[in-house]
């Protein structure tokens, strides 16, 4: 629909902009929210006479080239009363000749219309934006002070989008009631690692263990329990500062965090769900109907929403200060590659829900169940097989961000399997030294170890040496840079866990994964190894119905014997298969290829499992939990 009131707006005036006495000074204003438009203005107090800037290509804990500057337009270079002309060097850099005794201005316009957590976003009812879409980076001043500016809305937009507030884990230097003005960053890199809130959210405030937390939430339904999100944000954040800081191992003294505030911004959609790390503030969008609600029970959804909180406030940690030797310095040009992300994603991934349980937010039961799910995910991926967790570290940049079909097939998540690695050394470690010894003090010992700054895997590896007086480089070997099975079956027994096999799901059995709409059963993804590959089942295929053989519904001959007949059947739903099939393990497949109707001859097979774990040994299980 055209939007013919934009084309009408008068150019509104607009005045220098003058943040601070930073070295590199932004202006962010919300110049057309209707059209999703930020005006940002750039000032360099001393340029070099060949000034380069460049806008970042990716956002650090979102391992994927997003070619921020896309969005970019209009970009224009002024010194004084003097226009000059940027010349444009490659997809994301710009490079202005200017006097360097001058100060120079840059402006241009951001086009911000991305719900996520990692881009910008802007219009009548919210604004969000992360500075590596927004604020270029200007080359040879990363390293000193940067001021930020966010202005208030004027005129008539002032009036239409209300009383909007600001919230950012920026040094405020002069800001007002409702958070608009001007912030401080000690560099660049700390600009980039601090997203900006704006609008009408609800706020609210505690301390944790003495440090001052504010948890936002943008789009809350009125039916939002705050007071519930709060109270249990605390526990989440209190448990994770002690699990750090605690001197010895019963608790006592906690030492302060690597913080001094923390914001937690939550933008709350239909159905989203989310999270991204900063050093004191992180950015989480999840679905309204997961949010706490007055007078009711909490559902799954709030204990994954719970589990995300966990996940990102324990990053500021592990990833944002304790981080790979590669991150040592961001370089926001191109891809940073580390083998290492199973370590700082899946260890993260093993303690959020953990740290669930020991803030007492869900039970041994609801744990057991979240664990479960992420060992069956584990043990349905055929990539396990193909693909060790180092090398989905390392591949994340053309793989885990870009899922395809075959995706299953040939790739390890290195969360989910992350996760299992990190249980599977927290248990061979609390076995091997009779619980003197966990995994909960290999991340500390190597929080003192690094300096709470770059690590390698060699660090690891040392700490655990250090800790159980043997080496773990078979074990590495074989979990982080192998393919082989990861031993949870033993140490999940040895712990007071029971396994039970249960029946697979039908389309796990048939090595399937499907989409069903309005009748039609599409086919997603085909396993590898499984039924469904062995009878030629291609992704895209609409599986239109089956062909049995059977005594059902058939005919007599003159002696009055049953004889076999065909019967074909529409499959409207995958798990119709069986009301058709019966008995059957041999059936013919209608599908539906480019317009073309085929048969295949597929096999079900006899037997296909999960697992299902329960506790056996109460005392084993709390000793591991606890």
């Amino acid at each position: 629909m055209a939007r013919s009131s934009h084309t009408a707006r008068q150019p509104r005036t607009r005045t220098t902009a003058t943040p601070s006495q930073a070295a590199v000074a932004f202006q962010v204003e919300l110049e057309d929210p209707r059209a999703h438009l930020y005006r940002v203005t750039l000032s360099i107090a001393e340029p070099a006479a060949q000034q380069r800037v460049s806008l970042p290509v990716w956002i650090p804990g979102s391992y994927l080239l997003r070619e921020f500057a896309k969005h970019l337009q209009e970009l224009t270079a002024r010194q004084g009363k003097k226009t000059l002309a940027p010349r444009q060097l490659d997809k994301c850099s710009w490079s202005i000749a200017c006097d360097p005794a001058q100060p120079l201005l840059l402006s241009y316009r951001v086009y911000a219309y991305d719900n996520s957590v990692r881009t910008a976003w802007l219009d009548m009812q919210r604004g969000f934006f992360n500075a590596t879409s927004l604020c270029l980076r200007v080359e040879g001043h990363e390293d000193q002070p940067h001021g930020l500016v966010v202005s208030r809305p004027s005129g008539a937009d002032k009036e239409a989008m209300g009383p909007w507030q600001v919230a950012t884990g920026l040094t405020p230097l002069a800001v007002d009631k409702q958070g608009w003005g001007s912030y401080r960053a000690a560099d660049y890199d700390e600009l980039a690692d601090s997203p900006v809130e704006m609008g009408t959210f609800w706020r609210g405030d505690f301390k944790a263990c003495g440090v001052p937390h504010r948890f936002i939430v943008a789009g809350a339904p009125p039916s939002f329990d705050g007071a519930r999100l709060l109270a249990d944000a605390q526990r989440i954040c209190e448990t994770e500062i002690r699990f750090w800081h605690a001197q010895g191992r019963a608790g006592g003294t906690v030492q302060a965090p690597p913080f001094q505030n923390y914001v937690f911004m939550l933008n709350a959609t239909d159905d989203n769900y989310g999270g991204l790390e900063h050093r004191n503030s992180t950015a989480l969008i999840c679905g309204r109907r997961d949010l706490p609600r007055l007078g009711q029970k909490p559902g799954e959804g709030y204990t994954t929403l719970l589990g995300l909180i966990s996940h990102e406030y324990f990053h500021s940690w592990n990833v944002k200060r304790l981080r790979p030797t590669e991150f040592a310095r961001y370089d926001y040009t191109r891809e940073n590659y580390t083998e290492l992300l199973w370590f700082f994603e899946g260890f993260t991934s093993y303690y959020d829900d953990l740290l669930l349980r020991r803030a007492g937010l869900i039970d041994d039961s609801t744990y057991l169940r979240l664990l479960n799910k992420n060992i069956n995910q584990l043990l349905q991926t055929p990539g396990r097989l193909v693909q060790t967790v180092a090398q989905a570290s390392l591949d994340a940049w053309v793989k885990y961000y870009r899922v395809d079909e075959n995706t299953p097939n040939a790739t390890v998540s290195y969360y989910g399997k992350g996760a299992l690695v990190a249980l599977c050394i927290d248990l061979t470690l609390r076995a091997e030294t009779g619980h003197k010894q966990s995994l909960d003090d290999v991340m500390r010992a190597l929080w003192h170890r690094c300096k709470a700054g770059p690590m390698a895997e060699a660090d690891v590896l040392a700490v655990l040496q250090e800790l159980s007086g043997q080496s773990w480089k078979k074990e590495f070997q074989q979990w982080v840079h192998g393919t082989r099975e990861l031993p949870l079956r033993d140490l999940l027994q040895g712990q007071g866990i029971a396994i039970h096999d249960d029946p697979a799901q039908l389309a796990q059995r048939l090595g399937l994964r499907v989409t069903e709409n309005n009748g039609a059963v599409q086919i997603k993804t085909v396993l590898r190894g499984g039924a469904a590959e062995q009878a030629g089942f291609a992704v895209g295929d609409e599986w239109l119905g089956v062909e049995t053989q059977g005594k059902a519904g058939t005919s007599k001959s003159a002696k009055g014997e049953a004889s076999a007949n065909t019967s074909a059947w529409r499959l409207r739903k995958l798990d119709d298969l069986p009301l058709y099939a019966g008995e059957q393990l041999s059936l013919t497949a209608l599908i539906a290829r480019d317009q073309r109707i085929l048969r295949l001859p597929l096999t079900l097979p006899k037997t296909s499992t999960t697992w299902r774990l329960a506790i056996e040994a109460q005392d084993k299980v709390k000793r591991w939990l606890d």
